[in-house]
């Protein structure tokens, strides 16, 4: 279905739906990780208190310094695993959902000849690679006592570096495959494209810093919490694309079945 003959699938529409879609898409998050990561930070957290116990009374002063900082503000493990997460699955689902019902909606039409639901569902899934599982390849979620305080800039930098090289080199391929299409037939379009993304991901990855900061934390404790995080956006993600496939799917059916009606007014 062409987008200019279906003036109801407006970017105001599918924002709407991705809003909606995001926030249930939060909530089930917030439930998966509650269930499978909350228990494996607290052992996390366990072993950090059992370490700082041996710490130096230097470390100690300069750990009591930074609590002390203005504008700090403690906020109880209880807060943080229920209200603190919710609220952080919420507004990470709800800004999610907006992004990807914006690029669903400007996908529409443009994607050769998939309907509003396949091409919804294909931005759900390349987003989720791009801006979930490649960077979580390269740099997976670590929990606490993992990683050097001096060195959190410079990782977090390097992630969102590893997030945009990805974003952009996907909808680089996107832009390739769907010029391709047209000399190409569609599979080996898409492959090539494919192919083109992973070669620039990959030679990203390369070219990255390697991140080893581990220590002497337990190896099953820290691959628990890994799985758990890929779980919790997976859950994300996966709710996220099935509720904006599914309204934006029932909207077009409505739209559908508004021109049929029109047509045979027209008729009679």
């Amino acid at each position: 279905m062409d987008s200019q003959h279906t003036p109801a699938l407006t970017p105001a529409a599918f924002v709407v739906r991705g809003l909606a879609a995001g926030l249930a898409a939060g909530l089930i998050a917030f439930l998966v990780a509650f269930a499978l990561g909350e228990p494996h930070i607290d052992d996390a957290i366990a072993l950090e208190e059992a370490a700082s116990a041996d710490a130096t009374p230097a470390d100690i002063a300069a750990e009591e310094a930074e609590a002390d900082e203005p504008g700090m503000v403690e906020v109880s493990r209880e807060n943080q695993k229920s209200w603190g997460l919710l609220t952080g699955t919420l507004a990470i689902g709800a800004a999610l959902g907006g992004l990807i019902s914006l690029a669903a909606a400007g996908a529409l039409g443009r994607l050769g000849s998939l309907s509003p639901r396949a091409s919804t569902a294909l931005v759900a899934g390349l987003g989720f690679v791009a801006v979930a599982l490649v960077p979580f390849l390269k740099y997976p979620a670590t929990p606490p006592a993992v990683g050097s305080g001096d060195t959190i800039g410079s990782r977090t930098a390097e992630y969102f570096a590893m997030l945009l090289v990805s974003v952009l080199a996907m909808i680089a391929a996107v832009l390739v495959a769907n010029r391709l299409r047209t000399r190409l037939d569609p599979w080996t379009a898409v492959g090539v494209a494919g192919l083109g993304y992973l070669v620039v991901v990959g030679v990203a990855a390369a070219l990255l810093p390697t991140v080893n900061e581990l220590g002497a934390f337990p190896a099953d404790t820290l691959w628990y919490f890994r799985r758990s995080s890929l779980f919790t956006l997976a859950a994300l993600w996966a709710t996220l694309g099935v509720g904006l496939v599914a309204s934006v799917g029932r909207l077009t059916d409505r739209v559908r079945a508004e021109d049929r009606r029109r047509a045979l007014a027209a008729t009679l």
